[in-house]
């Protein structure tokens, strides 16, 4: 085997970490004697073991490790956190070469760790399979280097290109769009990603709870923009399911589950929103609507990923439009829906 199909195989155990991490990155790692893998490893869950220290304490006693290659999807850490650095068990196991996918694109952390094992005397390679590792982590790495959650838009709509009917019917089921099928996989995107995002109309109109409650798995941050604080605390938003932040201009409040952060509108609303994020280590966000804020993303081209379920026989003939987005190309048959999902 190459160094690419070592590298492959330990991006492949770094997915198994997904979601358990969050709001760690996916790490694999394999360790390969003689070209043939004998220990490997990865971070299963948030606070625990890291994937090189899975790896090593995997490794037969019988083997000596100054004859091993330690491949890992992303660089060592070299400092204290939930776990002791993880470049010290590599130089205390005798390793002698180390080869990494990414480096971390923490700016606190990156290179250090590559740095530490090369001045001991380590024999390191970085840079191997190098983008399909940004791709395992493109949360990650979108939040360190462009200082912002990873955002992704999520709407359905008619096969005309509406999201709602207006005026809005009085039974709700009059205006769903898309089938059961869709609605578990978007709880199952809710349970994956760290927040979800509405704006203060959906609240007002659907009145959600924005919990992923048809699957298993945690509730994501709940965010919603209200200006003035119109929505009534009555709503479901605010009840203890789970914890709700709420955008507006008027307070900086925390109570039990809720908090207020207060934004000046005279700015840019999604950039402050964004920053502060930031600050709380908010990795991703689902932005489920209304129209006005996935247009406001759209248009300030603050987003990774849009997915979009079409139901292709339901037409409504007019009502409030979709984001004007082109339905070409690939998609994902989900029950009788398709989705299609573009990157920013």
């Amino acid at each position: 085997m190459s160094a690419y199909e070592f590298m492959q195989n330990a991006l492949s155990l770094a997915k198994k970490g997904w979601p358990n991490v969050v709001p760690n990155p996916l790490v694999g790692c394999v360790i390969v004697h003689n070209e043939k893998v004998v220990a490997a490893g990865y971070h299963q869950n948030f606070g625990g073991p890291h994937a090189e220290v899975n790896a090593i304490n995997n490794l037969p006693s019988s083997i000596n490790p100054a004859e091993c290659t330690l491949y890992v999807t992303l660089e060592p850490c070299c400092h204290y956190g939930k776990t002791p650095p993880c470049t010290d068990l590599i130089i205390k196991s005798g390793i002698k070469k180390v080869i990494v996918c990414n480096l971390d694109p923490n700016p606190l952390a990156c290179g250090k760790g590559v740095e530490k094992l090369k001045a001991v005397g380590i024999e390191v390679i970085t840079g191997v399979l190098e983008t399909e590792g940004r791709g395992v982590n493109k949360r990650f790495f979108t939040f360190f280097e462009e200082k912002r959650p990873y955002y992704i838009l999520k709407w359905a709509q008619t096969s005309d290109g509406f999201i709602s009917r207006l005026p809005l019917p009085k039974n709700k089921e009059d205006n769903k769009i898309s089938g059961v099928e869709s609605q578990k996989l978007v709880h199952q995107i809710r349970a994956e990603e760290m927040g979800i995002m509405v704006g203060k109309n959906t609240v007002l109109t659907d009145n959600p709870h924005l919990t992923n409650r048809l699957v298993e798995g945690k509730n994501p941050l709940r965010m919603f923009i209200d200006k003035d604080l119109e929505v009534p605390e009555t709503f479901n938003i605010y009840n203890d399911q789970a914890k709700t932040i709420v955008f507006n201009r008027i307070k900086d409040e925390v109570r039990g589950n809720i908090e207020f952060i207060k934004l000046n509108f005279e700015l840019n609303v999604l950039s402050q929103i964004s920053d502060r994020l930031f600050e709380l280590n908010v990795q991703s966000v689902l932005v489920e609507g209304g129209s006005r804020l996935l247009n406001d993303f759209i248009q300030q081209n603050i987003f990774s990923e849009i997915f979009i379920f079409e139901n292709p026989t339901l037409k409504f003939g007019s009502g409030l439009k979709a984001p004007n987005i082109n339905l070409v190309g690939h998609f994902d048959q989900v029950g009788e829906d398709k989705l299609y999902r573009f990157s920013g």
